[in-house]
């Protein structure tokens, strides 16, 4: 955001430290957000909270992302929900699409739909409750994503 002119002045915001760039596919909230929009405009689905994380490359299968969401409205079809998710991070992410070219890099992503209220019961136990403190939209490791999926299953 600028915040002068003469002198040049620019102020970074947001959440500068979520991204996710495991395999090279440089993926940032903002492009995280607008394929996010598509998804539900084009679904119906409504989205209270989601992270997402890498899924790193084992023997079985190539890494990807891996998309933890808690829906206030589902959408009419999950499949289809990531299908334009993922084809619109290809379209306004050349990295993230050369990436996803063939499945070579990156396999299709995965979603875990959240149960009501998991991010605050998260942001709860970690004592984080509060304006200042929010959910990481994207991390380039497992470790919110992994206590996550833990608390899930409760």
């Amino acid at each position: 955001k600028f915040t002068s002119k003469n002198p040049f002045r620019i102020k970074i915001t947001g959440r500068t430290k979520h991204f996710i760039n495991a395999f090279g596919e440089e993926l940032i909230v903002d492009n995280a957000e607008a394929a996010l929009k598509k998804a539900c405009e084009r679904t119906g689905a409504e989205i209270r909270e989601y992270t997402a994380s890498p899924i790193y490359m084992t023997d079985e299968r190539n890494g990807g992302h891996q998309w933890l969401i808690e829906f206030t409205k589902m959408p009419d079809n999950l499949e289809h929900f990531m299908e334009i998710l993922d084809t619109t991070l290809k379209s306004v992410n050349s990295d993230y699409e050369a990436k996803r070219y063939k499945n070579i890099s990156l396999a299709f992503p995965i979603v875990e739909i959240a149960r009501e209220n998991l991010f605050y019961d998260w942001l709860k136990e970690r004592g984080r409750l509060g304006g200042q403190n929010k959910v990481p939209r994207l991390a380039n490791n497992r470790e919110f994503m992994d206590r996550l999926l833990e608390l899930n299953k409760r």
